[in-house]
């Protein structure tokens, strides 16, 4: 009895590990966003993580008839990484992101993780060579 209570209780523990595996550390999805980068903080209370938004182009509504701004929340892990963001707000970005089913709080508050910046570019400037001549 002794013996199927130890294997009972090593089959129970390594079921819950592989639950919790799952659940946090399986890397469900994976992909790149790109859009104007709309804020990028590093906050919390108990573990201070990197969050920002990027706005992307066009827009998506739940309902029909209805209008919404596109939107992608993330957290960034690597401190490299949120370097080149906290200099890149109101910029273009290309992000490579790894999504988990769920989130822990050391590794922030979205399910998407950014773990590359493919590019940054300065949307929204021009060179002038739009513009009419007669202006």
């Amino acid at each position: 009895m002794k013996k199927f209570a130890w294997i009972a209780g090593l089959v129970i523990i390594g079921v819950l590990a592989g639950i919790f595996w799952y659940k946090f550390y399986f890397v469900f999805g994976e992909g790149v966003k790109a859009g104007s980068l709309n804020y990028f903080v590093k906050k919390g209370v108990v573990f201070k993580t990197y969050e920002g938004r990027v706005v992307q182009e066009g827009f998506q509504s739940p309902t029909a008839g209805g209008l919404q701004s596109n939107e992608f929340r993330f957290s960034v892990v690597d401190e490299d990484i949120a370097v080149q963001l906290e200099r890149a707000s109101g910029k273009f970005v290309e992000l490579r992101y790894k999504e988990y089913n769920g989130m822990l709080p050391w590794r922030g508050t979205s399910n998407f993780v950014v773990t590359e910046v493919l590019t940054i570019n300065n949307a929204g400037k021009t060179d002038g060579s739009a513009l009419p001549f007669d202006q």
